[in-house]
């Protein structure tokens, strides 16, 4: 029962990575033809991103009443019918109503699913966990790119995944038997501390880290999003083939992150996400080096991937040893938000950035993110240590 309830959490991330970089994708050919500037990829970006930002503060909410299997199954769901929406619309106000219950549905998937490992599983699932994201946000670049090259446009592409979304949510809905079980069997007695946003931000430490967050969910879903355009744009690769090509990033994440399970209990996170950082940088100049050409750009975004692997699990793994296990579900959630606001602001921004400036400016942006989170994440370990030593010795 252990196993098999593991099993359709893992299927659930797979679903919750499937839309992820969809639109990234589709979107050099989505915006010609919906009559759009490049630019409002950006708006629809921020919708969802709005709307996991709602969904994942009212996560704990919802499944403390419904129960961690009822949320995820319906929040599938949610994003199952949304993607079908979008297959069918031909107007960008359309999509942007689509991209609200894709957001909210995404959110409590994110968070609920997130705790749920924290609470109930080893650390290493939680590597694993955030693995099976990166299959799904592998695939449907793949998706996409065949309906593309095929003649059948976009709108397959979602056709396909949202139809994929439909036999996930029907697994979630027949697995409820088992989530009710396991979590009746590992029920706590001392239920987590809840704190608000300002006494969180009393806790020494934890500023810097939710600006870290934010810098790397703005980094990451800013390559994946931005990696399309930017191949077609500057490299003047084709579109079929640069959605293709798009999906290294996502690969890079995957394989990363199955390396990272085997060495995540083994490794201090804060050394995890040091190595991560760095690597990321160099992945982020081999895709700004103009005359090493697409073929380092493509090697540069597998690089960018292998770097983010190790980072989003590692922070939300360290958090109980940073802030204390009494305080740690609650500044998980802060996280989370935290993180999805990055994904909100900073996306559409760089959209901004590439319509009426140079696409060509994609890895200098990146890079600056990559720089302030390297820089939170020193300061934090200091501020941690410096915290350590004094309650080892106190005056």
């Amino acid at each position: 029962m252990y196993s098999l309830l593991l099993a359709i959490i893992y299927i659930a991330f797979i679903s919750l990575g499937l839309p992820d970089s969809l639109l990234g994708s589709a979107w050099p050919v989505m915006y010609p033809q919906l009559g759009v500037p490049i630019s409002y990829a950006g708006i629809l970006s921020m919708i969802v991103a709005g709307g996991t930002i709602v969904s994942g503060l009212m996560s704990a909410r919802l499944t403390r009443r419904f129960g961690a299997g009822i949320v995820t199954a319906v929040s599938v769901m949610m994003t199952a019918i949304a993607l079908l929406g979008c297959s069918f619309s031909k107007h960008f106000i359309v999509l942007c109503l689509w991209a609200i219950p894709y957001g909210l549905g995404a959110g409590a998937v994110d968070a609920a699913l997130n705790n749920y490992v924290a609470l109930h599983y080893a650390s290493r699932h939680m590597s694993w966990l955030h693995c099976f994201w990166g299959i799904g946000a592998s695939v449907s670049p793949y998706i996409m790119g065949h309906f593309l090259a095929t003649g059948y446009g976009w709108s397959g592409g979602y056709l396909t995944v949202g139809i994929v979304q439909i036999v996930l949510t029907a697994i979630l809905f027949f697995s409820l038997p088992l989530w009710k079980k396991h979590t009746a069997n590992k029920e706590t007695k001392n239920p987590p501390a809840t704190i608000g946003l300002r006494q969180a931000l009393k806790i020494k430490g934890v500023k810097y880290i939710l600006i870290a967050f934010f810098c790397y969910c703005a980094l990451e879903v800013t390559t994946g999003l931005w990696a399309s355009s930017y191949l077609v744009g500057y490299h003047t690769i084709d579109a079929e083939t640069a959605a293709k090509f798009a999906s290294l990033f996502y690969l890079g994440i995957t394989f990363g992150r199955f390396l990272n399970g085997f060495i995540a209990d083994k490794v201090k996170d804060n050394l995890l996400i040091r190595i991560g950082i760095i690597i990321v940088m160099i992945g982020v100049v081999l895709v700004g080096i103009p005359t090493i050409g697409k073929e380092g750009a493509l090697a540069g975004l597998i690089i960018i991937g292998l770097g983010c692997a190790p980072i989003y699990p590692s922070i939300i793994h360290a958090t109980p040893m940073n802030f204390g296990p009494e305080n740690s579900h609650a500044i998980i959630g802060i996280q989370m938000a935290s993180a999805y606001l990055g994904t909100t602001l900073m996306p559409p921004l760089f959209g901004l950035i590439a319509d009426k400036i140079n696409i060509g400016l994609y890895p200098v942006y990146l890079f600056l993110f990559a720089v302030l989170m390297l820089a939170m994440s020193e300061i934090l370990n200091r501020t941690i240590s410096r915290k350590n030593v004094q309650n080892t010795n106190p005056l």
